[in-house]
């Protein structure tokens, strides 16, 4: 075959920072990549409404691991070898500076995601990495001698390579999938991840874009439990206490068809037993002022109305004349109001797929397939998902450093 070729399926991010990596380690090698849509990175482009959450500012590779929904236990090694702190240093000796925000989040300082998108295309340019778009393989298989692998992209002719990495995402609609069951890996099934709730609410929808710093979500009949920012919509719920709730409940919502039971208790971790005194202050220190505007500071007054009304309690009431039953009655809204959820929407563009390639198939150590050599792994493409945050783009990174061999 003469020259090292490594085919890579997939234009993303880990396919990219695989195919850098591993031109970096060997100049020698010949790298080519095969993406089947128009632009390569397209999601990097798109993620963090243009930003690019990069990675998180978590670098304990335990803690780190507690992030991920699935995978979270075999990215614990790769964690050690790859995390956030190599990433970060990675793209700014790249000319890339990027931040933490306060929630640790990890964008470019340019706030433009195309910083990152150009960093990545830039190095693969310098490095003479080939990309073919539009053009995704459509088969994989090993020579007749077993020695060497054989892909077959839309465009024609076969291309001969010592070894292949799969990295074209998690999109369910794929048709990599297929190439990996071919070859004789089990996909686990793909359900989405990293979506917002629809709640068929109008009184709700019109408090749209009122944000709440510490919401607590439970959903009735199972232990899915998330503590976070909480954002109103016009369709129902988001915010990063829903994103975290979807995505450690992918495949529990999923067997619900997306209907089901949530309670929101808009105090975060504040039980009735410690709020029920704090009503019972303000019923004699507010004796004489109406419910309406006398309330708790941590409460918009727009959703204190709407929570009073859910609590068929009149907003022209004075404190002094509630009961102690409507008080009760207005701590269990508070801290466990009900809402029916009844769909998904996704968020924005970040889609984000629960399922793929199953772990125990693959080799963490190098990111090689167990059944056949040569055949590696990257990516949301494995049964690996993170909450939002850049979780799931570290994943890429960590798993694509690995896989191009680097640090072999």
């Amino acid at each position: 075959m003469g020259k090292k070729r490594i085919v890579v399926i997939g234009g993303g991010a880990a396919g990219f920072f695989a195919s850098i990596a591993a031109a970096e380690r060997d100049r020698s090698l010949e790298v080519m990549i095969l993406e089947h849509g128009r632009q390569p990175l397209a999601k990097v482009l798109a993620s963090g409404g243009g930003r690019c959450n990069v990675t998180h500012a978590c670098f304990d590779p335990k803690l780190l691991a507690g992030y991920y929904p699935r995978g979270g236990k075999e990215l614990i090694g790769p964690f050690h070898r790859w995390q956030p702190r190599d990433t970060i240093e990675w793209f700014e000796s790249r000319g890339v500076p990027l931040k933490a925000e306060p929630d640790g989040r990890v964008f470019p300082v340019t706030d433009q995601s195309g910083s990152i998108a150009d960093c990545l295309l830039k190095a693969a340019r310098d490095l003479r990495v080939q990309v073919r778009l539009q053009d995704p393989a459509i088969a994989v298989e090993r020579t007749a001698d077993g020695t060497a692998w054989r892909v077959f992209p839309s465009s024609g002719e076969p291309l001969v390579c010592d070894r292949v990495l799969l990295a074209p995402g998690g999109n369910p609609s794929g048709k990599a999938y297929a190439i990996a069951e071919k070859l004789g890996h089990t996909i686990e099934p793909l359900v989405p991840s990293l979506f917002t709730f629809k709640v068929p609410d109008r009184a709700l929808g019109a408090l749209a874009g009122i944000s709440l710093p510490k919401a607590l979500l439970t959903v009735d009949g199972t232990r899915l439990r998330s503590e976070g920012p909480l954002l109103i919509t016009h369709w129902g719920f988001s915010g990063p206490a829903v994103l975290a709730l979807s995505a450690w409940g992918a495949r529990e919502l999923h067997a619900r068809d997306y209907r089901f039971s949530m309670r929101v208790n808009w105090l975060g971790g504040i039980t009735r037993e410690r709020l029920l005194p704090r009503l019972q202050n303000l019923r004699t220190t507010a004796a004489r002022k109406t419910v309406l505007n006398a309330h708790p500071d941590e409460l918009p007054k727009r959703l204190w109305e709407y929570l009073l009304q859910r609590c068929a309690i009149d907003t022209a009431t004075q404190w002094g004349r509630l009961s102690n039953r409507t008080l009760e009655t207005l701590c269990s809204g508070m801290t466990g109001m009900e809402f029916e959820v009844r769909g998904k929407s996704p968020f924005k563009e970040e889609f984000v797929t629960c399922g793929g390639v199953r772990l125990s198939e693959v080799d963490f150590r190098t990111m090689e397939s167990k059944l056949h050599p040569g055949l590696l792994f990257a990516g949301e493409f494995l049964d690996i998902d993170g909450i939002t945050g850049g979780f799931n783009f570290q994943a890429a990174w960590t798993t694509g450093w690995i896989a191009s061999g680097q640090g072999r």
